[in-house]
């Protein structure tokens, strides 16, 4: 097989394993093992780590948040440690699109956050390291998640520019232009001043 087609499978591969790595719902599997309920039946219905919060349950968010974001880390650096650079990007990337468009549940998935930066922390730690500095500051002062997530992702490609890796910021400036787009509704919110505080049903 030339190399060409043997890179393009490998490449394939890898994006398949991605996708499947952030297709799981933690989110929804944990409330359901923890007897919170139908997540899809709970807040804005989505599985994301803030709607989780919705429950209650702090543990459950937590855990929900660790696992997003690690599911994203783990399809970077598996792809990374077995087939390089560009494998470990494209499979952060489709870890993301599984999180936003899982299959096993219609392609009605979360927004993508918590995996955002877990594959960001992976792709380049002190890049990742500066979203989440942002995603928690953002989120203090204005105690509103959505604005959390909307200042890390904006920031991401600037950071990855600012820090010498201007080889991950067209990755960053991708999925924050999709970030931003799952936020859609939230952005609307925010400009009305209805969009809830963080910790509020």
């Amino acid at each position: 097989m030339p190399a060409f087609e043997t890179t393009t499978t490998l490449l394939l591969l890898w994006a398949v394993i991605g996708y499947g790595l952030g297709s799981i719902p933690f989110g929804l599997l944990l409330t359901r093992m923890m007897g919170l309920g139908n997540l899809r039946d709970i807040g804005s219905g989505n599985i994301g780590t803030t709607n989780v919060l919705r429950t209650g349950s702090k543990a459950a968010a937590a855990m929900t948040l660790l696992f997003d974001g690690g599911k994203g880390a783990a399809a970077v650096l598996l792809a990374r440690s077995l087939a390089g650079e560009d494998a470990a990007q494209l499979a952060g990337l489709a870890a993301f699109l599984g999180h936003c468009f899982p299959i096993w549940l219609g392609f009605k998935g979360g927004k993508g956050v918590a995996t955002f930066l877990g594959l960001m922390l992976a792709l380049a730690w002190p890049v990742g390291i500066a979203c989440c500095a942002t995603w928690l500051a953002s989120a203090a002062l204005s105690r509103i998640s959505s604005m959390g997530a909307l200042g890390a992702a904006l920031s991401a490609p600037l950071w990855a520019l600012l820090l010498n890796r201007s080889d991950i910021a067209a990755l960053a400036a991708l999925l924050a232009a999709i970030v931003v787009w799952r936020h859609s509704a939230n952005i609307i919110r925010i400009r009305t001043g209805t969009e809830p505080k963080i910790g509020q049903k």
